[in-house]
């Protein structure tokens, strides 16, 4: 994302902020400018759940417009 390969990541799973898995590219892709959220599109943290990384508002618009039509537990 943050090297302007891919235009987003999207995965479900539980809290990531935290993961140091993703903490990193996390921190990458908001310095980068990109648009980063849980899968609800609130920020992420322990409230939230899954992870929405994307190159800019647009793109991050269409992904929440797909996500919401997605079945949620």
């Amino acid at each position: 994302m943050a090297a302007g390969k891919r235009a987003a990541y999207v995965t479900d799973g539980g809290d990531l902020s935290g993961s140091v898995h993703f903490a990193a590219g996390i921190a990458l892709c908001r310095a980068a400018g990109c648009v980063v959220t849980g899968i609800d599109g609130v920020p992420i943290g322990e409230a939230g759940r899954g992870l929405v990384v994307a190159a800019d508002e647009e793109t991050h618009g269409l992904l929440m417009s797909m996500t919401r039509s997605l079945p949620h537990d």
